[in-house]
């Protein structure tokens, strides 16, 4: 029996439970923990792919079990987090806290799409789940953190903006946006630098900004495919 055939599955597989721990602790209103499993998740699907290529045992139910882990970690988990936020707030009643799925919606879409889209391979195009997931998964944590400042700002002002962002993140995850992959393929600094560059920067800003970096990070990974794009295209241009 060849057990290295199943490590990278066995990695998916325990992304899965990350997801589904996490939707059990959103269940019991408890809307800090489910980060850090979502997280931990994340760091797993980061690796399945790796042992995948460097133990040569990528196959087709591989990358199906991969994109199904996904869409509970990186799609279920952040959309029902949503709709819990807004029930909390609002009560169950109010047809408001669904808009929280339109995340989930968003990234099915997206994960479907990526196992088709052969442009896909190397980089991303549109945001990725698992990055979108961060983002708002983190967003319990850092409203604690600046408490204060979301106090004093208007309630529906507040909820207007996560109520755009929900709609937004379907949209970016499906934009036709190149940005680079986040998975490393190897430990080769010189075929990873900007996947190095981008972690490296990441930590920095967690270590002075906490949960509240999130945000930021995204918005550095987006800008850096961006500028990796430009400079890219200026040398095929050449």
């Amino acid at each position: 029996m060849n057990i290295k055939k199943h490590i990278p599955n066995i990695i998916t597989l325990l992304n899965l439970f990350c997801g589904c721990i996490a939707l059990v602790y959103i269940a019991k209103d408890d809307l800090e923990t489910p980060f850090y499993f979502v997280c931990l998740g994340i760091f797993l699907d980061f690796f399945d792919g790796f042992f995948a290529r460097l133990f040569k045992v990528s196959s087709s139910l591989g990358l199906q079990l991969d994109s199904l882990a996904d869409m509970v970690t990186s799609g279920v988990a952040p959309g029902f987090l949503m709709y819990k936020i807004f029930v909390l707030e609002f009560g169950s009643l109010s047809f408001l806290p669904y808009i929280g799925f339109i995340i989930t919606l968003g990234a099915c879409y997206r994960l479907a799409n990526f196992n088709i889209d052969e442009r896909q391979s190397d980089s991303f195009i549109g945001l990725p789940t698992p990055a979108n997931a961060l983002f708002f998964m983190s967003i319990p944590l850092w409203i604690i953190d600046f408490f204060v400042v979301f106090s004093a700002i208007n309630d529906q002002f507040v909820t207007g903006t996560i109520v755009f962002l929900c709609f937004f993140s379907a949209y970016i995850m499906n934009a036709e946006i190149p940005l680079f992959s986040l998975k490393i393929k190897s430990f080769s600094y010189q075929k990873n630098k900007l996947q190095f560059m981008f972690l490296g920067s990441s930590v920095l800003f967690l270590l002075l900004f906490k949960f509240a970096a999130v945000p930021i990070i995204i918005i550095i990974y987006i800008l850096l495919s961006v500028i990796n794009n430009f400079f890219c295209n200026k040398k095929i241009g050449h």
